[in-house]
């Protein structure tokens, strides 16, 4: 990438830099931190940036150190930082007699060429895990247009090389919206955004997969899939895309790219747009100076990027806390923010703009804190007992608006190995990211609640009428550390809608031990499926502890297919279970049909010394070898009246039915027909002949045919059976032995 046409010449950096820096301060950590002229240079500076560890002495000394350096771990049991220093900042802090221990890894780290690993033919060079700008807007771009029912993928404005001439072309900021388009608003909504600080790599690519990540089990997974249909989440997964682009070059680049503001040298201009919020902008924690890392800019909200996040944030949420410092946001408001960083391991929530300010929705940001450090294993605190910070997005959301706000600070290290990405961050991360996007309804509310886990139905798959059991866990102890946990009080569960939604039916579990007295419990009920319609539906399942507090949701889905039906002749008929029975013996099975048949007869291909079995009602007990009846069988059933055979029962997800050679008499527990040769696929090769029996629509003395016939072999004109499908039965001949599997 070639520099700016606004910089000036890279020769005279260093010579700019020395004279850049700011005057004399009034205060004593100030001037120390600026040089004086009576403290010449006596270090030799290094050839790059550092990262080195700085000890201070005091809480004045720290928030000096907040405003003034690049700071990205704060230690302050042990009374130090480590900091991103340039040269010249290296060799004052050494000046002025601060103990300075520079990190070598990292900075070796921080200082490695950006080159390609052999074969790496996409992302950021020497880290393939990360995809570059335009690599991440053309992955999100095509999600939209793969998924339109679900994403959108809009530009909300431009970048500040975009807006300005005579530079490099800048970029759009684009957000991706997931939500179910086709079940209508309002919806809670969740804003992610990702890479405001254009160096840490992680950010983006855990933005973008989140995404990525939600519509690939969009149907799969049922925690997923209603969040899509009832919430909405908006992404921005590169916040600062004109930095970005110089940190995927090598840059250990954090600002934006704005050099108009006093501050022109390479690498040193620049804002940072996380100083640069319009929320207590100016305050503690910001530089003054253009060309320091933590720059504030020139006034709040200055920057194009800052304005398209806060127009963009302040369209989609409410304003929903009171004008005054300590007014709380209702307990009931709705949104969740998060804003993706690195480094360091923490889970941040407001207030940070000065040292002694707190969030008048303390403990209910730190609950839902505490939440995602469960799942993340990091380090909960208010932002500003890591060290205070001004104008930064996580206070702008919640202090302007009163969203749930929160910075995550992921891994250890601005370029995060692919290794600790793929292996540690990226799996910790997800499920923390979708607890938050479960508790974005009510996220002052839900995180003091239980989560619902472990959500099962047995059967998965029955049919209507057919009752299942429902079990789940209620759990009111996953948080990080310090978190209250209370017994378990009760749970319910909702059918196809989750309990809030109104006039949705909510029916009691009860605890599985007999009585709710932990913090843990097992929690069941007996859901009557009777009235369902065939397909699949949702189980939502809430608990509530002692202390009154529900939970977010958790889900299941329940498969329901129609009752086999099938209408019978008088005389015989081949007819299949098509489910497992409820009651498998003959009288049971064939209740529905009462006293109109003579007989039943199945056929075992794989029993050759008495493949024939039979049932007579008429006959005694002891005359009969056919007892029961198996849904991976056929049968020949003489009706004695035009009857409907009706059989309730569960159908399993797949069924596996032994074939032998030659004939075999079998059925298709399913709830859909199959087309052939799909059906069969499983034998593919090993038959060679499908007959079915049935009435034919067309009477036989004007050319009707009780049989249908499918030969893989003929052309498709001559078959007249083309499918197989429940409650009807099949000869098949094998020409050798096999196994047919029906599946859903």
């Amino acid at each position: 990438m070639q520099h700016s046409t606004r910089l000036i010449p890279v020769a005279l950096v260093l010579a700019f830099l020395l004279a850049a820096l700011p005057p004399a301060g009034v205060t004593p950590v100030a001037r120390a931190l600026q040089g004086t002229p009576d403290q010449p240079s006596a270090v030799q500076m290094p050839a790059g940036p550092v990262i080195a560890r700085v000890y201070y002495p005091d809480q004045a000394t720290l928030e000096q150190f907040a405003a003034e350096l690049d700071i990205l771990e704060a230690h302050r049991a042990e009374g130090y930082v480590v900091a991103l220093l340039r040269p010249e900042r290296y060799a004052q802090l050494l000046n002025a007699g601060y103990r300075v221990e520079i990190d070598q890894a990292k900075t070796d780290l921080v200082n490695r060429p950006a080159q390609r690993l052999p074969g790496q033919e996409a992302g950021i060079p020497g880290y393939p895990c990360y995809r570059t700008v335009e690599e991440t807007y053309a992955a999100m771009a095509q999600l939209a247009a793969d998924h339109p029912d679900l994403a959108t993928w809009q530009d909300i404005g431009d970048s500040w090389d975009k807006v300005t001439p005579g530079g490099p072309a800048g970029y759009d900021l684009y957000v991706l919206l997931l939500t179910n388009h086709a079940r209508p608003g309002p919806k809670p909504k969740f804003f992610l955004m990702g890479a405001i600080h254009a160096r840490e790599y992680t950010t983006a690519e855990t933005a973008a997969r989140f995404a990525e990540y939600l519509i690939s089990n969009i149907g799969i997974d049922p925690d997923i899939t209603w969040l899509l249909d009832y919430f909405e989440i908006h992404i921005v997964p590169v916040t600062n895309p004109d930095g970005r682009k110089w940190a995927e070059q090598g840059e250990s680049w954090r600002k934006n790219t704005d050099n108009d503001d006093g501050c022109t040298s390479f690498p040193n201009y620049g804002t940072d747009l996380n100083r640069n919020s319009s929320f207590k902008w100016g305050g503690q924690g910001a530089s003054a100076s253009a060309c320091n890392e933590t720059y504030r800019g020139p006034s709040a909200a200055s920057e194009p990027e800052t304005q398209v996040i806060q127009n963009y944030v302040a369209s989609i949420f409410p304003d929903q806390r009171g004008p005054g410092i300590g007014d709380p946001a209702p307990a009931d408001a709705m949104g969740t923010f998060i804003t993706l960083h690195s480094y360091g391991d923490l889970v941040l929530f407001p207030f940070g703009y000065s040292s002694f300010s707190n969030a008048p929705n303390e403990t209910a940001l730190q609950t839902l804190g505490r939440k995602m450090g469960y799942f993340n294993h990091y380090t909960v605190e208010q932002s500003n007992q890591l060290y205070p910070a001004s104008g930064t997005t996580d206070d702008w959301a919640y202090g302007e608006l009163g969203i749930a706000a929160y910075t995550i600070e992921m891994g250890t290290d601005f370029f995060e190995s692919c290794t600790n990405f793929e292996g540690t961050i990226w799996p910790a991360n997800r499920p923390a990211l979708l607890y938050a996007f479960k508790a974005t309804r009510h996220p002052y509310m839900d995180p003091a609640g239980p989560d619902s886990i472990q959500a099962t139905v047995v059967p998965t798959r029955t049919v209507t009428g057919t009752p299942v059991m429902l079990t789940a866990v209620a759990d009111d102890t996953r948080y990080s550390s310090g978190e209250p946990s209370q017994a378990i009080a009760a749970a319910h569960y909702s059918m196809d809608a989750p309990s809030w939604i109104t006039g949705t039916a909510i029916f009691t579990m009860t605890a599985a031990d007999g009585a709710f007295n932990s913090t843990v419990e097992t929690v069941r009920a007996t859901v009557d499926t009777t009235g369902l319609a065939p397909g699949r539906h949702t189980i939502f399942v809430e608990s509530k502890d002692a202390a009154g507090n529900w939970g977010v949701s958790g889900a299941v889905f329940l498969e329901i297919g129609a009752t086999p039906q099938m209408a019978m002749a008088v005389d015989w008929n081949l007819v299949a279970a098509a489910v497992a029975p409820s009651n498998p013996t003959l009288p049971g099975v064939l209740n529905s049909i009462g006293g109109s048949y003579s007989s039943v007869q199945g056929y075992d291909a794989c029993n050759p010394a008495d493949p024939w079995q039979q049932f007579d009602p008429a006959a005694p007990p002891p005359a009969n070898d056919l007892t029961a009846l198996d849904a991976a069988r056929g049968y020949w059933l003489q009706a004695t009246a035009p009857v409907t055979l009706t059989i309730t029962g569960t159908l399993p997800i797949t069924t596996a039915i032994a074939l032998c050679p030659g004939w075999n008499l079998v059925g298709y527990p399913s709830y859909a027909a199959v087309a052939l040769p799909a059906a069969l696929t499983s034998i593919a090769g090993k038959y060679d002949l499908v007959y079915a029996y049935g009435p034919p629509s067309v009477p036989p003395d004007l050319g009707g045919d009780e049989w249908q016939k499918y030969d893989p072999a003929a052309p498709p004109f001559a078959n007249d059976l083309t499918a197989l499908g429940p409650g009807r039965g099949y000869w098949i001949r094998m020409k050798e032995a096999g196994t047919l599997v029906v599946g859903p």
